[in-house]
């Protein structure tokens, strides 16, 4: 890491210890489902969701046994709740069909099941299996690109670039900080400069005073 970022990091780390994913889980299928449901919805209001799908639903085969509509039912307070609930029916029966009812553990195979992108695939290979990466949502591209730890234009490119500065062995941790920054400091709307740790390495803290 250069020394801006180094700085960045241990800032950030410092001020979020605690910073971890704040979807509810216990397994690997249910960060799978549980990630699949957050799509531009809050990981609070997901929560509420997954207390009672995941007590009634704690196998495959008691997901296989709901249609479509059953899915719907549980989760339509959620936003997109019919095409999750047609992903997550398609998404089980693949499960099943193609990965013996286990979970997959690798970028390629997770990006094949129904409603996952390479984003919630970064969010499962690390909260289920260990594995560093770096899951780009809106707040860490919005955090990164203020900051300048990255200048891109898409999340692509913003994932791409944070895992050429930071550690690899930094890459999932800086996930959960850099989102914890997004919510509780820099928001989109209103950030919260004048409490920021990292405002003097900022370039938009100094674009807004320029």
């Amino acid at each position: 890491m250069d020394e801006k970022t180094n700085r960045v990091v241990q800032a950030l780390k410092e001020l979020y210890p605690e910073a971890h994913c704040e979807l509810d889980f216990n397994t690997p299928l249910e960060i799978l489902v549980a990630t699949v449901l957050s799509a531009q919805t809050t990981d609070k209001q997901v929560n509420k969701v997954t207390r009672v799908l995941f007590a009634d639903c704690r196998t495959l085969d008691n997901y296989l046994k709901l249609t479509p509509d059953q899915i719907r039912g549980y989760i339509h307070t959620l936003g997109f709740y019919n095409n999750k609930a047609d992903n997550l029916y398609k998404l089980f029966r693949q499960l099943a069909d193609k990965f013996h009812g286990e979970v997959p553990s690798t970028r390629e195979e997770l990006t094949s099941l129904a409603g996952v992108g390479r984003k919630t695939a970064n969010v499962v290979l690390s909260n289920a299996f260990g594995e560093p990466a770096i899951a780009v949502d809106t707040h860490v591209f919005r955090v990164a690109n203020r900051i300048g730890l990255t200048h891109a234009k898409n999340v692509e490119d913003t994932e791409k670039q944070l895992m050429e500065a930071l550690d690899k062995e930094d890459w999932s941790l800086m996930h959960h900080v850099l989102i914890f920054h997004g919510r509780y400091c820099c928001h989109a709307r209103k950030p919260e400069c004048e409490r920021c740790p990292v405002r003097a390495d900022c370039e938009f803290d100094r674009a807004v005073i320029a």
